[in-house]
């Protein structure tokens, strides 16, 4: 008999084989499969809103799947896969938000508006993405890069050496520099969705469910009342951030 399949869509800069952990132990229920790495396609360059990134998704699934499939995406590519399963819900039996919180009421009209003024406010991602250092001598150079920061403390060694191994690639200069390029991601963060609110108002086409990280700074930041009245009552959160499938890819997959 064979396995569900289960098309996975990654946050914003992490590429797909950084889940290698996560989908190990999906792939116990699931025939886990992914696109390698949005955003990077020029048929479906970013935009406000992230409509050409879902339209990616779409024709990923339809050139790959004739039949519907389980989406779960994290962050930017739950609220893709969301986009996806509104626009062509015959694709989807269901989606799973990974922390990916919807951006809703008076929150959506400051995010619209600062996108309008292109204003990085001070707790923008993209202020730090537009300098994040993109190259190295050699792909250990880069992963002693990473594991020196906090923020990659908390991942398991083999979750990072997954990120590296994946994230980087030959530059074409003797060494090593960022596959998901510093100027897509953020371009990505300075045009997420703020036209979204209005999913969580009416009847969504497929079931939806969301799962977030309890310390997530991105939940807090976009709020979680929309969210919880799209997905009603699959609405979970387990100990973490924003980046709890990479922190416990167990337990995420769990």
């Amino acid at each position: 008999m064979s396995l569900p399949i289960l098309h996975f869509a990654h946050a914003n800069s992490y590429p797909a084989g950084t889940y290698g952990m996560l989908f190990e132990q999906l792939r116990q229920h699931y025939d886990v499969r992914a696109l390698p790495l949005h955003a990077h396609n020029p048929r479906f360059p970013v935009d406000d809103g992230w409509r050409r990134l879902a339209c990616e998704l779409v024709d990923e699934l339809e050139r790959n799947y004739p039949a519907p499939v389980i989406l779960v995406g994290h962050s930017m590519g739950g609220i893709l896969a969301l986009m996806a399963a509104r626009q062509r819900p015959e694709l989807a039996r269901c989606v799973v938000l990974l922390d990916s919180p919807i951006v809703a009421g008076w929150r959506a009209s400051a995010l619209r508006l600062a996108k309008l003024l292109r204003i990085d406010g001070r707790r923008s991602p993209a202020l730090a993405s537009a300098r994040r250092r993109n190259a190295w001598p050699d792909i250990e150079s880069a992963y002693q890069h990473y594991a020196a920061k906090a923020l990659f403390a908390a991942w398991p060694q083999r979750v990072l050496r997954d990120y590296v191994e994946h994230g980087v690639e030959a530059s074409g200069q003797g060494g090593v520099r960022l596959r998901f390029t510093r100027e897509a991601e953020t371009q990505v963060y300075r045009t997420i969705p703020h036209h979204l609110g209005r999913l969580s108002t009416r009847p969504f086409p497929v079931p939806v469910g969301f799962i977030g990280g309890s310390d997530s700074v991105e939940c807090r930041m976009a709020g979680l009342g929309a969210t919880r009245r799209l997905v009603r009552g699959h609405f979970l959160q387990v100990p973490g951030g924003h980046l709890f499938p990479m922190e416990a890819p167990l337990a995420a997959a769990a």
